[in-house]
């Protein structure tokens, strides 16, 4: 030990490191496992109900903490042996551990055993220590090594009644009174349609109770200890659920401190350095089972089963197992899912209206014509040849589908069902608050402190050693010897949580890890365009190529080669870099070391989502905007490295490879990243896991003959990661619905077919795959809600370029009320197109093969506004490019401020709460100040009653006058006699 201590003494001479801090106290640590009680693996009472219950069979397992240990040869731990000699005397003391039968064999057996290396020997005392720690809060524990699981321990923690009525009132959870009040209906008419709905939606409800609308509800208030009598308590035993049980051990075990660690608050840090494996809740018990009937079975039948896709989703009792967080998070994506409904039919209309009007439609007539014999110019340079305007028939006729006027009706639409879907959320929000006890949630939460990180303790920690080292270096001149200098050392990091209250991280202690993402961020930026930029090389480089082939097929069908792989490429890099992008802004966020775990999920979803949207979008804005807008004109085209010319669109339009963009990126990203991924992902390390068990377990025979108990089944599950890469699939996905819905009206009905697979999916992963999380209270989806408004409001804008620039609808506007002679679409392409003389290709760029055409060549056409050859100013930009221009600009200012003027009117037209809900909200405050006063006059009237009763026995000394602070006191002491 002495070795080790000049060690670390070593180690702090050249700097401080907080996670191997090791207090003096450490050397001489007397073990105290006779406060733990202990359940022996081989003699398990059969009432623990596979683990879901203390080795008694009555208190339940409200959390649990795993740790891992080295195994001897004789598959016992050091420190086990002790366990199980105190199994049964959990209140003696540790000086009394001398009396009890077998303690002398223990030591010879302890002796016998090799010793565990010294990390091992630390983590095992730090365990201990915070272990003692918990139990003098009030909580019980039990200890359990005899597992199947190899090298694993388990600690079983249950939360008496007195601790859990004191956290509560701590944590001031809203719990339901014995005072109960009938809800106002909505009288008339919309009572009427309210129950005719109800009975046509009764087949899709699942079999839960709870479901049917409420006529009465019990009224609820802060938990007070001193008003118990207040609270309706006729089930203890179910007064405090499962997850309002798990959510107040985990508030315990993020304050209990650890003395052997001060740098450390609660367990985050323990998780983080080793000393446990996991800690989680336990599930309510077998899913599969059809023996035992839970809420994890009823959830998975009605909830979890893709049989039950056409069903609602019983949010209550999602909240009421997983909590109010995750909750929230299935209640807005059922929200989205159902108003992509009436989207998804707009969506199929517009669609159907371009396949029954391809027909009709007279520029693609024109196009497919071959009367009018139109020779149009090379697409390249040399190897391309003249073609005949015909021969796009059919890329002319598919682009009707997506570009017509009734395109443009569809994106007013959308940019209304986006803020439609928002009120419509907040009022669905607001009615969850209320049904839900949250109402309050805000002020509540301002008065509850969060708990500081423990990555945030340590840096704090570790600057104020640093700084505490410079003052006293500064002060002593002169030098201490080694033994005194560690222990000045150690005392100083004992005083850790004092250092630490004083100091706090400023800018300047966060400026390197700003600059760090500020730099980061905008280098992963870059390399998203610059991976673009490569495709682009390689669509260009690619068409040359197989525009020089021989093979005649080859060269027809160039650009539908070029364009789908092109689209594959991009869809396999979005997906690889979606996970390098979420790993990279996990770093960046700890890299800046937030205070509070709500600031550090807000700057990693911001980074995430930035990094995301970029990463997936770009490939698309690329096609939208900037394709085909540099090409230049024949005889003069732009290059990129002096030998690849900039790629034009389709003869039909770049609207065409948009919609073909678009849809592959976003039905691959569905299929594979948000389907096989999710789904295959968590079954393989499952798989793994169990893998690696049975495989452990075949070594010891005795532990595989074993029965699993529930919290060894649950640590086989995968840790659950938080809400934010469900979010980020749905908010991206949001994005394909809304930016650049003008050229792909199918996307909302892409989107609905995979949410209806997705809510499903994402249900039967919290509920077989995943451990079960901690519940956590929210009023709202947060940050998200910002982001969704956002993107709402791009799409907007989006939108409008779209119409106006990538779409032909301008230019069709502008010739139709122009220029047409008739007042007709006839003539449209004509004059759209404009002259090149053959001649005035430059030296070695004009087609080398021949062409029969049955007559010689000499002007072409090509699509832009451009003067003709034989003009003056031949090639110049003519004044109708400048006329679409100015129309297309208009449009884009009148779209915009229209479409953003109609969401706002329909933001302020719906209120963001329901007019009942308001109702029913003001009736309950004035019911909790009623029964507050009622009780007051109660207590009044019971010390009256008390002084009469006294002053009629005829006591000799006269009851002094009571004033009206005195009297207050008096009936509360009477009330607290009375609950007694």
């Amino acid at each position: 030990m002495r070795e080790s201590h000049k060690e670390y003494a070593d180690d702090n001479e050249k700097g401080i490191h907080i996670i191997n801090i090791k207090a003096i106290e450490d050397i001489a640590y007397v073990q105290s496992d006779g406060m733990l009680l202990n359940s022996l693996g081989a003699d398990r009472d059969p009432g623990c109900k596979h683990g879901l219950f203390f080795g008694d069979g009555q208190r339940k397992v409200d959390y649990i903490l795993a740790f891992t240990y080295k195994k001897s040869s004789g598959s016992r731990t050091p420190h086990k042996k002790n366990h199980n000699s105190n199994s049964v005397h959990s209140l003696h003391s540790p000086k009394d551990d001398h009396h009890l039968p077998g303690g002398g064999a223990d030591l010879e057996a302890m002796e016998a055993e090799p010793k565990m290396d010294y990390h091992e020997d630390d983590k095992r005392f730090r365990r201990e220590e915070y272990e003692g720690n918990l139990i003098e809060t009030g909580l019980e524990l039990e200890r359990d090594e005899e597992t199947k699981l190899h090298g694993v321990g388990f600690v079983k923690i249950h939360a008496p009644w007195n601790v859990l009525c004191r956290e509560a009132e701590f944590m001031k959870l809203k719990m339901p009174t014995k005072k109960v009040y009938h809800i106002n209906q909505t009288p008339g008419l919309m009572q009427k349609l309210s129950s005719f709905i109800q009975k046509i939606c009764e087949p899709i409800q699942p079999k839960v109770a709870g479901l049917r609308p409420q006529t009465v509800k019990h009224l609820s208030y802060p938990f007070s200890r001193e008003k118990q009598h207040l609270f309706d308590m006729s089930d203890k035993d179910s007064f405090f659920d499962s997850k309002t049980r798990s959510s107040i051990v985990y508030e315990i075990l993020k304050r209990t401190t650890c003395t052997k660690a001060k740098y450390s608050m609660g367990i985050t840090s323990l998780l983080a350095n080793g000393v446990y494996s996991a800690a989680y809740p336990l599930h309510d018990g077998d899913y599969d089972s059809e023996a035992e009937a839970n809420d994890r079975k009823l959830l998975c039948d009605e909830w979890a089963s893709y049989s039950a896709f056409y069903k609602f989703q019983p949010i209550d009792l999602v909240r009421k197992y997983f909590g109010e967080k995750i909750g929230l998070y299935f209640a807005w994506l059922g929200v989205y899912t159902q108003m992509l409904i009436p989207a998804s039919v707009v969506g199929i209309i517009v669609f159907l209206y371009g396949c029954a009007t391809v027909d009709e439609n007279i520029p693609s007539m024109e196009m497919c014509d071959t009367r009018y014999n139109i020779t149009m110019c090379p697409l390249c340079d040399r190897t391309c040849n003249y073609w005949k305007m015909s021969s796009a028939c059919g890329t002319a006729r598919a682009s009707h589908l997506f570009d017509n006027p009734a395109t443009v009706f569809f994106s007013v639409f959308m940019a209304l069902w986006a803020a439609t879907f928002m009120e419509h959320w907040k009022r669905r929000q607001m009615r969850l608050n209320y049904r839900w006890d949250l109402t309050g949630f805000e002020e509540e939460e301002g008065m509850v402190k969060d708990h500081p990180r423990a990555e945030y303790e340590a840096k704090v920690l570790q600057k104020s050693l640093k700084k505490e080292y410079r003052n006293k270096e500064k002060q002593q001149h002169v030098p201490e010897d080694n033994p005194n200098k560690w222990k000045q050392r150690v005392k100083t990091a004992m005083a850790g949580v004092k250092l630490t209250e004083k100091e706090k991280l400023t800018w300047r202690d966060r400026f390197p890890a700003y600059l760090t993402n500020m730099v980061g961020i905008i280098f992963m930026i870059g390399v998203t365009f610059a991976i673009v930029f490569g495709v682009i090389i390689y669509r260009i480089s690619t068409a040359a190529a197989l525009a020089m082939s021989s093979n005649p097929n080859t060269r027809a069908n160039v650009r539908v080669t070029v364009t789908a792989t092109a689209v594959i490429i991009n869809l396999v890099v979005i997906l690889i870099l979606d996970e390098v992008y979420g790993a990279i802004a996990r770093w960046l966020t700890q890299l800046e070391v937030p205070k509070t775990d709500k600031t550090f999920e807000e700057r990693l979803i911001f980074k995430a989502f930035l990094l995301k949207f970029v990463n997936a979008y770009t490939p698309i804005f690329y096609v939208a905007f900037f394709k085909g807008r540099i090409v230049g004109r024949p005889g003069d085209y732009y290059y990129i490295f002096q030998s690849f010319r900039m790629e034009e669109c389709a003869p039909g339009g770049c609207l065409m490879e948009l919609c073909i963009q678009l849809s592959i990126i976003m039905l691959g990203k569905q299929l594979i990243q948000n389907n096989l991924f999710e789904i295959g992902i968590p079954k393989m390390k499952k798989l793994i896991r169990y893998l690696k068990s049975k495989r452990q377990s075949y070594k010891d025979h005795e532990e595989h003959l074993k029965k699993k108990q529930r919290y060894e089944e649950d640590h086989n599950l995968e840790p659950f990661a938080g809400l934010t890469p469900e979010y980020m699939e749905m908010i991206i996905q949001f994005g394909f619905v809304t930016l650049f819905v003008a050229s792909f009206p199918l996307a909302p009905l892409f989107a609905l077919l995979n949410n209806i697979i997705e809510i499903r999916l994402d249900a039967k992963k919290f509920i077989t795959e995943l451990r079960r999380p901690v519940a956590v209270r929210a009023k709202d989806i947060g940050i998200w809600y910002n982001i969704i408004r956002g993107v709402g409001k791009l799409a907007v804008i989006i939108n409008a370029f779209v119409i106006s620039f990538t779409s032909d609808f301008i230019p069709r506007l502008v010739y139709l009320y122009m220029y047409s002679p008739d007042g007709t679409m006839h003539g449209f392409v004509n004059h759209t197109l404009s002259y090149f003389n053959v001649s005035d290709f430059k030296p070695g760029n004009e087609p080398t093969q021949p062409v029969d055409f049955g007559y010689k060549v000499e002007v072409c056409r090509y699509k832009d506004y451009r003067e003709p050859a034989w003009s003056l100013n031949k090639y110049d930009i003519n004044k109708d490019y400048w006329a679409v221009l100015a129309a297309r600009l208009a449009f884009v200012i009148v779209f915009q401020n229209l479409v953003m003027f109609m969401s706002d009117f329909v933001d302020w037209i719906i209120p963001d709460i329901p007019k009942d809900i308001s109702e029913q909200i003001h009736r309950e405050k004035v019911l909790v100040v009623e029964v507050f006063l009622k009780e007051e006059q109660g207590k009044l009237q019971m010390l009256e009653t008390w002084k009469e009763r006294e002053r009629k026995k005829g006591e000799n000394c006269k009851s002094p006058r009571l004033s009206r602070s005195q009297r207050g006191s008096s009936a509360s002491m009477y009330c607290h006699r009375a609950d007694v």
